[in-house]
C-alpha cells in the first residue's frame, strides 16, 4: 500500500511550517512521527514561522487583540507560507484556529486528542476553591476567567501571556499566586510535575478543541490529503467538528467566554456540553445533548443544535457585549 501510494504521489518531501515556540515545535515533531511512520520514504522537513500573535515582554500583560485577529494571529502567517508554496502543511493547537476558514485552505486531519482539561497550578493551594481570599490568578483566556469569577467572584483575576515557561517563570516570582493552564501542554513539555491538580470538565468545559493537534493544507492539493489520511484520527475530527459546529453558530472568537466537550459516551453515542458567559462571570447558560453520531456530518448537525439551544438562552445585550 505504501509503495503504491508513493508512485502515485511522487513526494518525496513534504515541509511543515509552525511556531518556535518548544510546545508548537514538540507538537510538530509528533506529526512528522507519525507521517515517517506511515510512510518510511517520506522526508519531512520542519519550517519555523514567526507568528504576529507571538507575546513580546515590551507589550506587557495585555490579551491578543481581537481587532487584529485574536489567537488566529497565531495561524495567518502560516497560512500564508502555504499560499506561497514555501511549506505544504501547518501544524497548530486547534483552539488556536479560527471557525470560519478561509476557502483556498482546510483542517480536516487531526492527530489523536490529549488531555482536554485545564491545569490548576499554584504554591499556595492545591485547588481553585482552596485559595485565600483576594488571591491573584493569571491567565489569558476570557472563558476561564469568567468561570474562575463565576465560582470565586472573591479572586483577582489577571491577564497573563506568554509561552508555558515564561508564564511558569512568573509564578514562581509571585507576579500570581496561581494560574490555569492546558494540562496537554505541560504534559507534552514533561512538566506534568507542577500541576497542583486537574479541573475537570464538570468545573470548568474546556475551549473548543483544547487537546487537539490540527493540520492545515491547501485546499486542492489531493497529494498531501493523500498522505495525510494515513495519519488522520477519525474520532478527533468528530468530536471537535461537533464543538466547532457549536462555536460557529455563536460566532465564537478567542475574546468570548465559551466552553464546549464532545466525547463518545458509548459507540455510536455522543454527548456535547457548552457554555456561554459574560466576561465578569456573573451571566453564564449552559446547554447539553446527547444523540447518535456515526460521522462528521452527523457531529457538525449536533453542534448546530446545541449551540442554537444556548444561543436562544442568552440574553441579546449579554450576546452582544461578548461579541462585539
Amino acid at each position: 500500500m505504501n509503495e503504491s501510494l508513493q508512485q502515485k504521489t511522487q513526494l518525496t518531501k513534504i515541509k511543515v511550517g509552525t511556531r518556535g515556540s518548544k510546545l508548537a515545535l514538540t507538537q510538530t515533531e509528533m506529526v512528522c512521527e507519525r507521517l515517517r511512520a506511515a510512510h518510511p520514504w517520506l522526508e519531512t522537513e520542519i519550517v519555523i514561522i514567526k507568528s504576529s500573535g507571538d507575546w513580546k515582554p515590551g507589550q506587557g500583560e495585555i490579551r491578543l487583540s481581537e481587532a487584529k485577529g485574536g489567537k488566529g494571529q497565531y495561524v495567518q502567517n502560516i497560512e500564508d507560507h502555504m499560499r506561497e508554496g514555501h511549506i505544504d502543511i501547518g501544524v497548530h493547537s486547534l483552539k488556536d484556529v479560527p471557525t470560519h476558514m478561509p476557502d483556498d485552505l482546510v483542517v480536516e486531519h487531526f492527530m489523536p486528542r490529549g488531555d482536554a482539561r485545564d491545569a490548576f497550578i499554584s504554591h499556595k493551594s492545591v485547588s481553585l476553591d482552596e485559595l485565600p481570599a483576594g488571591a491573584v490568578v493569571g491567565t489569558s483566556s476570557p472563558r476561564r476567567q469568567a468561570v474562575i469569577l463565576n465560582r470565586r467572584p472573591d479572586l483577582q483575576v489577571v491577564t497573563l501571556r506568554g509561552n508555558v515557561d515564561t508564564r511558569i517563570e512568573k509564578l514562581q516570582k509571585g507576579q500570581v499566586d496561581a494560574m490555569i493552564l492546558a494540562a496537554v501542554g505541560l504534559k507534552r513539555l514533561g512538566r506534568e510535575s507542577i500541576i497542583s491538580s486537574y479541573i475537570e470538565p464538570e468545573a470548568m468545559l474546556p475551549a473548543v478543541g483544547q487537546g487537539t493537534v490540527a493540520i492545515e493544507s491547501r485546499k486542492d492539493d489531493h497529494v498531501v490529503h493523500a498522505l495525510l489520511e494515513g495519519i488522520n484520527h477519525l474520532e478527533t475530527r468528530i468530536v471537535t467538528a461537533a464543538e466547532r459546529s457549536l462555536l460557529g453558530v455563536l460566532d465564537g472568537s478567542c475574546g468570548t467566554p465559551i466552553g464546549s466537550y464532545a466525547m463518545f459516551i458509548e459507540p455510536g453515542v455522543m454527548r456535547l456540553r457548552g457554555f456561554f458567559a459574560s466576561p465578569d462571570g456573573t451571566e453564564i447558560f449552559h446547554a447539553d445533548e446527547n444523540a447518535p453520531v456515526a460521522s462528521v456530518e452527523d457531529a457538525y448537525a449536533l453542534g448546530l443544535r446545541v449551540g442554537r439551544s444556548l444561543r436562544e438562552m442568552i440574553p441579546q445585550a449579554v450576546l452582544l457585549s461578548c461579541v462585539s
